[in-house]
């Protein structure tokens, strides 16, 4: 059957995410809600970078995970070496082989997946990481292709890198420090080689994961620049799903954490879990383990090392069997140690959890936020400083442990039980609480009808179906 014959299907999204925790796990929820709006979707990444995403995925059905077409983004192979927590740098700079491989590798397979695409669809729309500027390069080579960049991180650090002196900066008392001085330098001259565009958006605009809720004055400076140069800017966050606490439990696979979980009072217990790229040093974890035996408050803590660039060639054995087995034995009953993987949605929408202290990576802001829950923030590197200051000065809705500048250094059991106690006890630590169980009722009537992140993700499957 020749080609006039068959109809054109209108358009095809073709998601392609920087192969990072963070990052994949955001264009995959931004996939299975246009898949689930009857848009096709490609996912398109190397293949342990997609059973990475649909291992984790939280708040999706297998059935959800079908709605997609997964395409095998074949790179070189590479060494896939184990987090060093005593590196000078907090910055992961062990996945460093991985993301080089990616770079190098992954536009000649995506070429040719567009290219097949191109011949069965009306309009091919590739959202891609920023980072990736590459699938923007290939987009704009289709006849009828468009790009999007997906921005993973908060959109008041894009008003930041317009313009570092910002009146909204400066009245808030943010201080814009840019990701190149919370990361190596080598990854820095990487990710400048891998988008070598100064402009905010090569393509036809960006879709943030944020809401009008949390950064509205940051989004309305960000559409208006955008705006002046024909592009469009879609707040369509959060992109994760929102849990509903009191839905009736699921009890088949079950983690164990939300039996243990249902068994605690309201509102206190902590949840401490430091994200995907961050190892904390042996020094570090002795300190945090003294400060939560001596708090005496109810406790969910995810102990586990930064992933590898392939998290499926991890050795088995967690390094921290020494620490815990005497941590333990001293905290049964008021506290639990994760060492795998947790299901960190499920543990924030739960009415058990008080507060997360967290790195402050952007997903975990986001989802802490979603389900009004207060953070005590922990700062790593790259956009986290960041996150960490929107959250603690501008939103009001958590309290710092430790300043980036003083990564270098080991904060004290005293310290770290200080503010945990602050969080947990204290007057201040109320306000803190109830500015952030008010913004997550903001954040989650921002998708519902009529809210203004449900109107831009209307917005955008309208303009991508026009």
């Amino acid at each position: 059957m020749g080609r006039a014959e068959h109809a054109m299907e209108p358009v095809a999204v073709v998601a392609v995410p920087f192969p990072a925790q963070g990052h994949l796990n955001q264009l995959l929820h931004l996939s299975l809600q246009l898949a689930s709006r009857r848009v096709d979707v490609h996912y398109a990444a190397p293949a342990q970078h997609i059973g990475q995403a649909r291992a984790r995925v939280h708040g999706w059905g297998e059935e959800a995970l079908r709605s997609i077409q997964f395409h095998d983004l074949g790179i070189p192979s590479y060494v896939s070496p184990p987090p060093d927590p005593t590196a000078d740098s907090p910055f992961p700079s062990h996945l460093m082989p991985m993301f080089k491989a990616y770079i190098a590798g992954a536009r000649a397979p995506l070429a040719a997946i567009l290219d097949k695409l191109s011949g069965s669809y009306c309009r091919i729309v590739v959202v891609h990481d920023p980072i990736n500027a590459f699938a923007a390069e290939e987009a704009a080579r289709l006849p009828n292709g468009e790009a999007l960049g997906l921005h993973c991180l908060a959109v008041s650090m894009l008003v930041g890198r317009m313009d570092a002196n910002h009146r909204l900066l400066r009245e808030n008392g943010l201080v814009y420090s840019a990701i190149e001085q919370c990361a190596t330098k080598e990854f820095v001259e990487y990710a400048n080689r891998a988008r070598p565009a100064k402009d905010i958006s090569p393509g036809a605009g960006i879709l943030a994961n944020t809401c009008r809720a949390l950064e509205g004055d940051f989004v309305d400076v960000v559409a208006g620049h955008l705006a002046a140069d024909g592009k469009k800017l879609f707040a369509i966050g959060p992109l994760n799903p929102l849990l509903d606490a009191s839905a009736p439990k699921e009890s088949k696979q079950r983690h164990e954490c939300l039996n243990w979980l249902d068994e605690q009072p309201p509102a206190s217990v902590m949840y401490v879990s430091f994200g995907t790229t961050s190892s904390l040093r042996a020094e570090q974890i002795e300190e945090l383990a003294a400060a939560l035996r001596g708090s005496n408050q109810r406790f969910i803590w995810v102990l586990r090392d930064a992933d590898r660039g392939n998290i499926f060639a991890e050795a088995g054995e967690s390094s921290h069997e020494k620490v815990l087995s005497g941590f333990t034995k001293h905290t049964e009953g008021r506290g639990l140690v994760i060492t795998g993987w947790a299901p960190q949605l499920e543990i924030l929408a739960h009415t058990a959890t008080a507060a997360f202290m967290s790195h402050c990576g952007w997903n975990s802001t986001m989802e802490s936020l979603s389900h009004g829950k207060p953070i005590l923030a922990w700062p790593m590197h790259c956009d986290q400083p960041w996150d960490a200051e929107l959250v603690c000065n501008y939103l009001k809705a958590g309290i710092l442990v430790r300043p980036w500048e003083k990564h270098s250094e080991v904060v004290t059991a005293k310290a770290i039980q200080e503010v945990i106690e602050e969080a947990m006890l204290s007057d201040k630590g109320m306000a803190v609480r109830q500015r952030a169980s008010a913004l997550g009722e903001a954040v989650r009537a921002s998708v519902v009808d009529g809210g203004p992140s449900r109107q831009d993700l209307d917005d955008f499957t309208a303009y991508i179906t026009r």
